[in-house]
């Protein structure tokens, strides 16, 4: 990903620093597995340690990767250069390439989970506490954008919070789906190294040997973990979207925080754009774009080939940070949403009460009315708002076929905003448990 939808962070962890450091990782411990079960002397897996504080020459493993054109070849190359070739002629016995590339591959998924996780839990904390700070301050709900009944932004907030807690639970089992390691060998017989290896080398790493590997651990892996990534990038797209209408200028609910000397346009000095969020839309399709390729990458032919490889090379780093960043994003955009409870009560009451229709049309139902005249009688009155601009509670009171039904009281008593946010501590129960 490009610098600007990066954080250091998560870029660190695709490093090619941190790659080699970690190819250095499994051959060290491979090679002391091995010491310990008789294979290689245990002066060679020593001698191969002396290197752990080497800052290996990113350039110079490129240099002999132009030569090879095999970039693990190339690796082990300059490692014997630091350790000597006696001592490294025992380095990658018994191992192929793809032992190396994939137990690599799930531990950098496996770190950048961790950070996405962090992310995840510092936004679920902004939600709550924006869920709790507007909890009963009542706003229009909409259905197809148009307005229906009551809720409150605390509700709005809480389901956001609610969708996300579900994508946290998702992703710490893609987690846990993508935390194996394979030292298994040219096509994962073990043929050639002992499957002790690959348990001393998985758990130095924080790994679980893979149960069954080919060349390659299986790419089913891979696509759930996308998937669960996909998903988080639908969920900030829905709450982008949310924020992106309520900033509109008919509607104004909120917007996005405005710093001082922020411009909006370079054309019109009024604007203030909802830039952060439409841009989080846009990061969401990034997000998802890995989706059908990891799900592709599950079909490979026999135990093994490199379809895959080109793909993954991408779409693991290029996800993890544009979500990292996204995410982390969206937290300053909740954190700091600017709300407006006069706006939302003004758009509330812009069609004069229209949105209390359904209290009146079940009230009329329980006073013997039947559904179909009581919904006559609604719909009446309720185009005369809709067309006429006329008070909604002012044309039931008027219609003599409603009151021959309803005594002005029960009208009035079905405007009551409170009957429709009685039930919000029980919702906010549900979503954030009892505290």
């Amino acid at each position: 990903m490009i610098p600007r939808y990066s954080r250091p962070e998560m870029v660190d962890i695709w490093s090619p620093e941190t790659k080699f450091r970690i190819w250095y990782e499994i051959e060290a411990h491979a090679c002391d597995a091995m010491a310990d079960l008789g294979v290689i002397p245990r002066e060679n897996a020593e001698a191969v340690w002396k290197a752990k504080d080497v800052e290996f020459d990113v350039a110079r493993i490129d240099e002999i990767e132009a030569v090879t054109k095999h970039d693990v070849i190339a690796f082990l190359t300059h490692l014997a250069e630091h350790v000597g070739s006696d001592a490294a002629r025992f380095v990658h016995q018994g191992m192929t390439s793809s032992d190396v590339l994939d137990t690599t591959f799930n531990l950098q998924l496996v770190r950048a989970s961790d950070l996405l996780i962090a992310d995840m839990e510092k936004l679920l904390e902004a939600l709550e506490r924006r869920a709790r700070e507007h909890k009963d301050a009542v706003r229009i709900g909409r259905s197809h954008g148009i307005h229906a009944e009551p809720t409150t932004m605390g509700l709005t907030f809480a389901r956001f919070y609610a969708e996300m807690d579900r994508g946290l639970r998702r992703l710490k089992t893609a987690r846990a789906e993508i935390s194996t390691g394979a030292i298994s060998g040219a096509v994962g017989t073990f043929a050639n190294i002992d499957p002790r290896v690959e348990e001393h080398v998985c758990e130095k790493l924080g790994l679980m040997p893979e149960p069954i590997s080919t060349q390659v651990i299986p790419r089913d892996r891979h696509a759930a973990f996308f998937a669960a990534l996909g998903v988080l990038g639908s969920s900030i797209e829905n709450i982008a979207t949310e924020i992106r209408h309520m900033q509109r200028t008919e509607v104004l609910e909120a917007e996005e925080f405005f710093s001082a000397g922020q411009k909006g346009s370079s054309a019109m000095p009024h604007k203030r754009n909802p830039v952060l969020t439409e841009n989080l839309t846009g990061l969401a399709r990034l997000v998802r774009m890995a989706v059908v390729p990891a799900m592709e990458n599950v079909a490979l032919w026999h135990e093994r080939d490199i379809s895959h490889s080109s793909v993954e090379r991408n779409i693991g780093p290029d996800t993890t940070i544009t979500l990292d960043f996204a995410l982390a994003r969206l937290t300053q955009v909740v954190d700091k949403l600017v709300i407006y409870p006069d706006n939302m009560l003004a758009n509330m009451n812009k069609f004069r009460g229209l949105v209390m229709s359904q209290r009146v049309l079940l009230a009329l139902t329980q006073a013997g009315v039947s559904r179909e005249d009581a919904y006559r009688l609604v719909q009446r009155n309720a185009m005369k708002v809709w067309e006429e601009g006329k008070d909604f509670k002012t044309e039931l009171l008027g219609d003599a076929e409603v009151t021959a039904a309803l005594s002005p009281e029960q009208i009035e008593e079905k405007f009551d905003l409170g009957y429709h946010t009685k039930h919000v501590d029980t919702i906010f129960a549900r979503v954030f448990g009892e505290r």
